[in-house]
Order: structure tokens, then sequence, then C-alpha cells
């Protein structure tokens, strides 16, 4: 089974809520919340694959220094295995824009139960609960 790295953040804004996107149609997984991020491609950092995501999801900047890692999830999928580096950002330029046909949503980190997520990233909530 081939393991597939990928970066995450929870941005964190001024009032202490979560970014969490709803993946679109046509994706694998559509309709269910995730943290943003992406990919980390061949020759990148998990950091700098950050970087490069929120500017391509979402239209904003920020730089590998204010990410903090907080935790990382390990899943088996079907047909390989997820491993994601997480991590904590609340100093971006900008403000965040679905550029990817995905729907945005600010919420408290006591609601995060309330989204229908992927299982990797289901364990990660309790982390996130307890640090932000």
């Amino acid at each position: 089974m081939r393991t597939v790295l990928v970066s995450a953040v929870v941005l964190v804004d001024a009032d202490g809520r979560i970014l969490l996107a709803q993946r679109p149609e046509g994706k694998s997984m559509a309709g269910l919340w995730e943290f943003p991020g992406g990919k980390v491609e061949q020759g990148e950092t998990p950091e700098a694959a950050l970087v490069r995501e929120l500017q391509e999801e979402l239209g904003i900047g920020t730089w590998a220094s204010c990410l903090a890692p907080l935790t990382f999830a390990s899943h088996s999928y079907e047909n390989f295995h997820l491993l994601m580096p997480l991590y904590v950002c609340r100093k971006w330029e900008g403000v965040p824009q679905p550029k990817e046909g995905q729907t945005l949503k600010w919420v408290g980190a006591e609601k995060l139960r309330d989204f229908e997520m992927p299982p990797a990233d289901i364990p990660l909530i309790p982390m996130i609960r307890d640090w932000v």
C-alpha cells in the first residue's frame, strides 16, 4: 500500500474560530469537511506545501515560520495510507476565499464534531480542542 503525505493546517482567526473547507463535488470524499492543506510534492517540505496550498486554495499568504506543528494523522484508507502532519497558523495575509469550488466555514473548536469529516481527521479533534 502506498503512503500519501499530505500536510494540513488549523487556521485560527482573532476570535479563536477554526476554518473548515468542504470538499467539492467531483473530488473523493465530496461533501466532507476538512482542514485546509494538500499533498506534499516531490522535493517539498510539509511546511512549503502548506504555504503553497494556502495560496492556491484560499488565496492567502503565510510563512513556514508561522506554522506551529500540533500533531499528525496516520490512517489507512482502502487504496492508500495517509500520513498527515497538522499545523496551527494564526498569522497570514489576505482573507481566505474558496478558490477551488469548496465551501468555507469558520467554527468554534467546540463545534468541530458537528461537521462530517474524513476518518483521518476525526481523531485530531480532541487535540485541537485542547490546544485552541
